[in-house]
């Protein structure tokens, strides 16, 4: 499972929420065009998070973050599954919030005083990393690609879709 976002304009988040179909097909080609590009993660339109979603979702709920970046605030409405599960989006109000909060944590400070016994102690997804032991190395270079990500969404006014595919 990867956790997965594509920015959108207020008016395709519109659209999206009447027409996930569309919305689905909207992001499957921007993730086809951007993926021969490799693009910086505040430029994209699309971003993946590998499998540390579950690991950022657990590390933000400790420090009480204000919006949920990892499974969104709300659900779009009579959408079908995009792989595990329908997509969620927050409002162009909620990426700017969170993009604030974003701005004020650093990945060091995300994980600070937790270890992987913590993480495989909560059963966060993947549980065999943390059950080995790995380093949150893994999961805070991939929250300080959400960082620019956000901001750059904010700062164009975008909504965000989310989802597990």
């Amino acid at each position: 499972m990867i956790g997965e976002y594509a920015r959108v304009t207020p008016a395709a988040l519109d659209r999206a929420l009447g027409d996930p179909e569309w919305a689905l097909k909207l992001v499957h080609g921007w993730r086809e065009a951007e993926a021969g590009q490799r693009p910086e993660a505040a430029p994209a339109r699309c971003l993946d998070i590998d499998k540390a979603w579950d690991a950022l979702g657990f590390l933000l709920r400790r420090r009480g973050f204000p919006v949920d970046i990892v499974h969104g605030e709300e659900a779009v409405p009579d959408a079908d599954d995009w792989g595990y599960g329908p997509p969620r989006y927050l409002t162009p109000e909620q990426v700017r919030c969170a993009a604030e909060a974003l701005a004020g944590l650093s990945g060091e400070r995300l994980t600070s005083g937790v270890g992987p016994a913590d993480l495989a102690a909560a059963e966060v997804y993947p549980a065999i990393v943390w059950e080995r032991g790995e380093p949150l190395d893994y999961v805070s270079e991939h929250y300080e690609q959400l960082r620019p990500f956000f901001r750059a969404a904010a700062d164009e006014g975008d909504g965000m879709l989310m989802w597990l595919g």
